[in-house]
């Protein structure tokens, strides 16, 4: 039965340390809690803590993998970005809290404070919390979802997912190809495409 278990942690931090968008954890914490009729609370402890090490083991490899495949002029703009938010932590903490409420994924925000050096510390403890409330919500609705599995396996590839999926794609190529300092300071939208080194 620890197995299990086990699962719901791996598949969690699989999700959440890849540097592109997957489904949200929460969806692999869901399909194995109504695949295994396991414990809902334990589900819950698990995956949000193989979700918070995936996204910190981002935020500390992705430094070293931006500097190798993007131009320090981009690897600079990034920095110029997330420094808006650094100024005060606490601004860093609400954002991250706030935009884990919301099913949208995580995964640019970790790699843009990744990029710009930020400390896990800074980002971690805001992405706990709000990943503790929204995937408890999502993994108390587990009565009605384990009544409705067809429904729930078709709605994988659904309008909501491809979205969620797609505005993800949006929100990592905003990151890379947006020149945030020429943004922020001229408020002008330029976009730089050579960016790789």
């Amino acid at each position: 039965m620890w197995w299990q278990y086990a699962l719901v942690f791996a598949g969690t931090f699989i999700v959440d340390v890849v540097p592109f968008p997957l489904p949200p954890a929460v969806t692999v914490m869901v399909f194995f809690a109504i695949l295994f009729d396991i414990n809902i609370w334990m589900v819950l402890v698990l995956g949000v803590a193989g979700s918070i090490l995936g996204r910190f083991t981002l935020s500390v490899y992705i430094p070293h993998l931006s500097s190798k495949l993007f131009r320090p002029k981009k690897n600079a703009d990034v920095h110029f970005l997330v420094s808006k938010l650094e100024r005060k932590s606490w601004k860093a903490q609400l954002v991250m809290f706030l935009y884990s409420l919301v099913p949208l994924p995580t995964t640019p925000l970790f790699i843009a404070a990744g990029m710009a050096g930020l400390k896990p510390v800074q980002v971690i403890p805001g992405f706990a919390l709000g990943k503790i409330i929204s995937d408890g919500a999502m993994l108390l609705l587990g009565d009605y979802a384990a009544k409705n599995t067809i429904d729930i396996i078709q709605g994988l590839v659904s309008w909501k997912s491809i979205a969620g999926f797609s505005f993800g794609l949006l929100l990592v190529f905003a990151l890379f190809f947006v020149d945030w300092r020429v943004l922020f300071e001229h408020k002008k939208l330029t976009l730089h495409f050579h960016i790789w080194k």
